[in-house]
């Protein structure tokens, strides 16, 4: 197979996905109506609620969702062969992810902006939502935790990508205030914004920069993980247009043009998929294909992180409903046009098939750096641009996606931290909980040792989490849709694929952490399968319920919305 058919039929596919059936859900089934004030302008504070144009919300809603697991996932699954792969991130990409995450964003708009884990509460019931926000909690735990270890290594074992990965964060800040402070045009910021990166990838590339091998007793990689979750507490308590928005949006023009660069590098080399297409002499170890594959490519065909994020802060910065297309649909299609880029680039950025088993010698094998090394060369034949600046702007590339999810990880994981507290009964302040949240994730990081290695402890139970994650927004999305009268099918068929294979995951995982005795994962699991089991059998009665609903949903939340609206505009 040459990557260039192999890459035009994806595009291709994926593409036609956005243009037809994202514009069939937006206008049958979730009706997007731009006479509904969205929770931005109703609950409009400058911090969190803030109106914003499209493209710059897309740039932050991408960068927030496509983090380093779309990279990881395909990079990994790959070794059953290309074409299972191929399959599940292109249909997964136009029939689940986007119908899941334009439809979590609708959700939450439609409730005064409020996240999956609080609509889990009036649609399917307390007990439902306390689980939830259990599940909700351990994902976010995982995702902090374990990219803060992915950025770190990758910052050590490519130092020229440290310059471009902090100076980001300068360009950011002063683009937030040419926007909202200098109100500079768009388009012109952009370029600039762009020129910028793009220079500070250059002066990386001159100038590699590397920490001490040990800093005050530390190793390095410890100490710059200790750095990212000072910045991320940080950021996530900072208005989002001062530094999240900013550097997200720039973040996502940079990091299309990467994609652009690489696939533009396909278009020219076109180097031929030395992989197979099913590979049916895999490693020793290796699990089944059913239903490891659906769990391992989470990011890039559908990902309930997703639907933290539509909920969490996109829906409190969408400026109307029809924008909701764009910034929810759209964005899975650029996280499904990474996957797809990362499949192309760990099949035929090797030379031979012996090159690219000698990698994939077992299971997990794959990853970032086969993604950086497969796509560094892929640019530099395609391109002729020095193998070392390939890397680079691939490795800063998976940085920037990882860094940014990581940025809104930790300000969901605050969100969540103060849901819980009210849950509870006590109430917890923006700081309190934001130190509540990194605690917890730095304690987990850093409990297997000195350098930082336990935020990957329970990294092996992301897929399951997160996919479990995915059915359970799909459930409320479902629930919504009936008592509207609407037809739940969008919903109920991936609701129904999703939720059996990532039960059937957790099952196959109970084996082998018990064989293995793991006995930390092996709890989690049994957490996460008894709150899965009963999550569902809450959603199955709350959508026999809605069937019956003879209310008017829509109706009802306007009212609570303009309560809500008239309580806060009094007390300012």
């Amino acid at each position: 197979m040459n990557s260039l058919l192999l890459a035009g039929i994806g595009v291709v596919m994926i593409i036609a996905g956005y243009l037809l059936y994202s514009r069939y859900l937006a206008g049958k089934v979730f009706v997007l109506d731009d006479s509904r004030p969205t929770p931005a302008h109703q609950f409009e504070d400058g911090v969190d609620y803030v109106p914003t144009n499209k493209y710059v919300l897309w740039g932050h809603h991408f960068t927030s969702v496509a983090g380093a697991a779309p990279i990881v996932g395909p990079a990994v699954a790959v070794i059953w062969g290309w074409l299972p792969a191929f399959l599940w991130v292109t249909l997964g990409t136009v029939f689940f992810a986007g119908m899941h995450d334009l439809g979590a964003l609708w959700a939450s708009i439609r409730n005064r902006g409020q996240s999956i884990g609080a609509l889990s509460g009036r649609y399917i019931g307390a007990r439902g939502r306390n689980l939830f926000l259990v599940v909700i909690f351990l994902l976010l735990l995982m995702v902090n935790a374990a990219f803060a270890v992915v950025i770190a290594g990758l910052l050590i074992s490519t130092p020229t990508a440290v310059i471009p990965t902090w100076g980001a964060l300068v360009v950011a800040v002063l683009i937030g205030q040419a926007i909202y402070r200098l109100r500079w045009n768009l388009p012109l910021v952009s370029v600039v914004g762009v020129i910028a990166l793009y220079a500070l990838i250059w002066v990386g590339n001159e100038v590699p920069l590397a920490l001490p091998e040990t800093v005050m007793g530390l190793p390095d990689d410890a100490v710059w993980i200790i750095l990212l979750f000072v910045y991320a507490g940080i950021a996530s308590m900072l208005p989002v247009w001062v530094l999240l928005q900013p550097r997200d949006y720039i973040n996502g023009l940079q990091l299309f043009i990467a994609l652009g660069i690489l696939y533009g590098s396909v278009l020219i080399a076109h180097p031929g998929v030395v992989a197979p297409a099913w590979n049916s002499d895999v490693p020793e170890g290796t699990p089944s294909l059913v239903p490891l594959l659906f769990v391992t490519i989470a990011c890039g065909a559908i990902s309930g992180f997703h639907g933290m994020v539509s909920s969490g802060t996109s829906s409190k910065q969408l400026g109307k409903e029809s924008d909701a297309r764009f910034v929810g649909y759209f964005g899975a299609v650029g996280e499904g046009l990474l996957a797809l880029g990362a499949i192309i680039a760990t099949t035929a950025g090797f030379r031979t098939l012996a090159d690219w088993e000698n990698v994939y010698q077992a299971f997990n094998d794959g990853g970032v750096t086969a993604f950086v090394d497969g796509g560094g060369a892929i640019v530099e034949a395609g391109l002729g641009l020095p193998q070392s600046l390939s890397a680079t702007i691939m490795a800063t590339t998976a940085i920037l996606f990882a860094a940014t999810t990581m940025d809104t990880g930790v300000r969901l994981q605050r969100f969540v931290v103060q849901e819980m507290g009210d849950v509870a009964g006590f109430s917890l302040g923006k700081t309190s909980a934001t130190v509540l949240a990194v605690g917890i994730a730095l304690a987990l990081t850093f409990g297997a040792g000195a350098d930082g290695s336990g935020g990957m402890l329970i990294w092996p139970l992301f897929g399951t989490t997160n996919q479990l994650m995915a059915a359970l927004t799909l459930a409320i999305i479902a629930i919504m849709l009936l008592r509207r009268g609407r037809s739940p099918l969008p919903a109920l068929v991936p609701l129904v694929f999703v939720g059996a294979v990532t039960v059937y995951a957790l099952f196959i995982q109970l084996g082998t952490f018990y064989r293995d005795q793991n006995w930390l994962l092996l709890v989690l699991d049994v957490v996460i399968l008894i709150a899965a089991v009963w999550v569902i059998i809450e959603s199955v009665g709350a959508m026999r319920r809605a069937r019956s609903y003879d209310g008017d949903d829509d109706a009802e939340l306007a009212q609570i919305a303009a309560e809500e609206a008239e309580r806060i505009g009094g007390r300012r």
